[in-house]
C-alpha cells in the first residue's frame, strides 16, 4: 500500500466534465432509453465565453474570461451558481451544469441546469473591481439569463453582494425591478428566508436519513469536515446539533482536532474575526491533508472536486461520506470505496439543499409572498427525504450503490419529460 506522503504529492490532471460523463454512463447503460435521447441528454445545450474589460482601481483596464453554461433547459429555466477562482475552466463548469440538471430532477424542481465562472482571483481585487466585473458579466449575458431562462446564485468566492449587482444591473437593462433574476439574494432585495444555511443543512439531512438506513446513532457518532467555508460550517453546526461529535474541521490554511468534540458555534464566531480556523483555542491543530483519513463515521468534504480518488479511496476510515461539495469522489474511487462498505451520499442527492430553497426563492418572488423561516425549513426537510428515500428505493431494488441510483432516477425524470414534449428538429 502506498504511503501517504506519496500520496500527497501525487498530482493527477482529471477532466471534471469527463467525470460526469462517466457517472452518466454507468446509470444510463441500466436504463431502457434510447440511445439518441441518451445523447440529448448527456451534452451541454449552451456554452457562452464572455471577454470583459474591466477598469481597474488605478485606471488601467485588464481582461477577464467568464463561462455561462445551459446543460438543460427541459424541466424548466437553467439554474445553478457563478464562482470566481483562478482556476475556472470551461470544462470545469460545463460539468457543473450538468450535476444541476440531475440535482434538480432528484428533488423534483422545475429547473434544468446551469452554471457559470469568472478567472479571476477575488483576494487580489478590491470590492470596487468586483462589482465592476460582475456587472460587466451580467451585461454580457443579458440574452442568456432572466426568471424563465437562466437563474443564477452565488457559487465559491461569490454571495448575496454579488447577487444584488445582478439583479440590479440585469434590471436597469430591462427597465423594471426583476428580483427573480437570481437568487441568494440578500432578505430585502427579494432573498429567502434559510437560503444561507440551504446547501449544509440539506447534507445534515441526507446524513441523519443515512444513519437510520444503517441504524446508527447520532448521538454516538463523529464526524469530519473538509472546508469551513460556507457549506461545511453551515453542515458542521448542524451535525452538532443533531448529535453528532464532530472531532476534525479543516479549510485551505489548516486543521482542528478534538477527540470530545468541537465547538462549532465558538468557532463559527472565531472565523468571522480570524477568516480561518487555525489558532481556535477549542482545539489541538492537525495537519489538513489527513483529514479525509481520520477515523469518524462521517465525513464530510465540502471543499473543491477530486479530493478522494483511486489513488487515496484505500486510505478512507469513514463509513459515511457524505458529498457537501461537487464531485469530491471520482468515479474510478467510486468501486473501491463501495468495496469497502462506505455509504456514499452523491453530491447530485446530498447538498442538493441549496437549489432547493433557490427554487423557494425563486417562487416567493415570483408571487411577492414571502414565507417564515420555519415554513422554508420545513419544506426542504420534505424535498430532501423524499428524494433520500426515492434514490435508497432504486439502489435496493437494483442493488445499485447510492450514486448510481441518483443518476438513475434523475435520468429517467428528464427522459420522461423529454419523451413527453418531442424533440424539435
Amino acid at each position: 500500500m502506498a504511503n501517504r506522503k506519496r500520496l500527497k504529492s501525487v498530482t493527477i490532471p482529471v477532466s471534471t466534465f469527463e467525470n460526469v460523463m462517466k457517472q452518466f454512463d454507468q446509470a444510463a447503460v441500466k436504463l431502457n432509453i434510447d440511445p439518441g435521447l441518451l445523447e440529448f441528454l448527456k451534452y451541454p445545450r449552451k456554452s457562452t465565453i464572455v471577454k470583459l474589460p474591466v477598469r481597474m482601481d488605478d485606471g488601467t483596464f485588464k481582461m477577464f474570461t467568464g463561462f455561462r453554461v445551459q446543460h438543460s433547459i427541459v424541466r424548466g429555466p437553467a439554474k445553478g451558481g457563478i464562482r470566481y477562482h483562478p482556476d475556472v475552466t470551461l470544462d470545469e463548469v460545463q460539468a457543473l451544469a450538468s450535476w444541476m440538471t440531475w440535482k434538480s430532477a432528484i428533488v423534483g424542481i422545475p429547473f434544468g441546469g446551469g452554471k457559470g465562472g469568472i478567472i479571476c482571483d477575488p483576494s487580489q481585487m478590491s470590492l470596487g473591481e468586483l462589482e465592476r466585473l460582475t456587472r460587466r458579466y451580467t451585461a454580457a449575458l443579458m440574452d442568456s439569463i432572466g426568471p424563465e431562462k437562466d437563474v443564477p446564485a452565488p457559487d465559491v468566492n461569490t454571495n448575496e453582494t454579488t447577487m444584488a449587482w445582478i439583479m440590479d444591473t440585469f434590471s436597469m437593462h430591462s427597465n423594471h425591478t426583476v428580483t427573480s433574476v437570481v437568487t441568494g439574494k440578500p432578505v430585502v432585495l427579494g432573498g429567502s428566508l434559510g437560503r444561507r444555511e440551504a446547501t449544509g443543512a440539506g447534507v445534515v439531512l441526507t446524513v441523519r436519513e443515512a444513519l437510520k438506513h444503517l441504524n446508527m446513532k447520532p448521538e454516538k457518532s463523529t464526524a469530519a469536515v473538509q472546508g469551513f467555508g460556507n457549506v461545511g460550517s453551515v453542515a458542521a453546526l448542524f451535525l452538532q446539533r443533531l448529535g453528532v461529535k464532530v472531532t476534525h474541521v479543516c479549510d485551505v490554511f489548516g486543521g482542528l482536532y478534538n477527540p470530545d468534540g468541537i465547538d462549532i458555534d465558538a468557532l463559527i464566531e472565531y472565523v468571522k474575526e480570524n477568516k480561518k480556523v487555525g489558532g481556535f483555542p477549542g482545539a489541538k491543530a492537525f495537519d489538513k491533508d489527513e483529514i479525509l483519513y481520520t477515523k469518524v463515521d462521517i465525513l464530510v468534504p465540502a471543499a473543491l472536486e477530486n479530493q478522494i480518488t483511486a489513488e487515496n479511496a484505500f486510505h478512507i476510515k469513514a463509513k459515511i461520506i457524505a458529498e457537501g461539495a461537487n464531485g469530491p469522489v471520482t468515479p474510478d474511487a467510486d468501486p473501491i470505496l463501495q468495496e469497502n462498505n462506505v455509504f456514499v451520499i452523491p453530491d447530485i442527492l446530498c447538498n442538493a439543499g441549496g437549489v432547493t430553497v433557490s427554487y423557494f426563492e425563486w417562487v416567493q418572488d415570483r408571487m411577492g409572498f414571502f414565507w417564515t423561516e420555519e415554513e422554508v425549513n420545513l419544506r426542504l426537510e420534505q424535498f430532501m427525504t423524499n428524494a433520500f428515500n426515492d434514490v435508497l428505493k432504486v439502489a435496493l431494488e437494483n442493488k445499485a450503490h447510492l450514486r448510481l441510483a441518483a443518476f438513475m432516477v434523475a435520468i429517467q425524470k428528464v427522459a420522461d419529460v423529454v419523451q413527453l414534449r418531442g424533440i424539435y428538429a
